[in-house]
């Protein structure tokens, strides 16, 4: 499997930004950590191991980026203002830095899905539905895809254009919801062990389903827990039956 590490100066985020790439062909799966992890996150909690004969195959070409929510809505030092900032300044880097990366990377016609645990996931799914024009659709695991579970309270606009939960059942516009219910990827997995959030998941499932959005809601037993194993069997799982 070969691997590459590439960084940049991203004007977005005001900061130095790694990237590791995984493998030579295939579509793209653009990683975004848990919590307040890093690029390596994945590989380091052996899923790339798991990956791996996909990506030895050419099926999957694997991106995975770092995240800033420490410097967002984990960092309790900042004002819920400057937290929205930066989670937008974020969504900026991936749409006008990280996509054409992978473009240039790999080919014009390459399909890009996002996909992330937990936090990740929101993210995951928040990017694919901000801009549904250059991500092709997602894979969330164990998310949930409400904002206001991670702002303490705070709330503003930029709060509620970032918060799937709230956005989606106001969305009218149909350019956005033609180019979402293109996707023949939106993948939503969770448990329903320790730590993990079933009911989120299901509700968001049917705001999708309001809007007319096809997608993929998978529910597992109260055996699967909110940690690396069920990370480590769902995605390679989601990987070979679903595309």
């Amino acid at each position: 499997m070969e691997k590459q590490i590439t960084s940049w100066f991203s004007l977005a985020l005001n900061k130095e930004m790694p990237i590791a790439t995984y493998g030579n062909y295939g579509f793209a799966l653009l990683m975004i950590p848990t919590a307040g992890a890093d690029y390596l996150e994945y590989e380091r909690f052996e899923l790339m191991n798991e990956l791996q004969p996909f990506i030895n195959e050419g099926k999957i070409k694997v991106y995975s980026i770092d995240s800033i929510n420490k410097e967002s809505w984990m960092n309790n030092e900042m004002l819920g203002e400057h937290k929205a900032i930066r989670h937008n300044q974020f969504n900026q880097y991936v749409f006008e830095e990280v996509i054409p990366f992978i473009r240039n990377t790999s080919s014009a016609e390459t399909m890009v899905y996002t996909c992330g645990a937990s936090l990740g996931a929101f993210h995951a799914m928040n990017l694919f539905l901000k801009r549904p024009d250059i991500i092709n659709g997602t894979i969330s695991m164990s998310g949930v895809y409400d904002l206001t579970e991670y702002t303490k309270g705070f709330w503003d606009e930029q709060v509620y254009y970032n918060s799937p939960m709230h956005y989606i059942p106001n969305l009218t516009d149909q350019w956005y919801l033609d180019k979402i219910k293109a996707s023949h990827h939106i993948h939503i997995y969770s448990g329903s062990g320790d730590h993990e959030a079933p009911d989120a998941n299901r509700t968001f499932s049917q705001v999708l389903w309001d809007k007319g959005i096809w997608h993929d809601l998978d529910i597992w037993g109260t055996d699967i827990k909110h940690d690396w194993p069920t990370w480590r069997a769902m995605l390679p799982y989601i990987i070979h039956n679903k595309f």
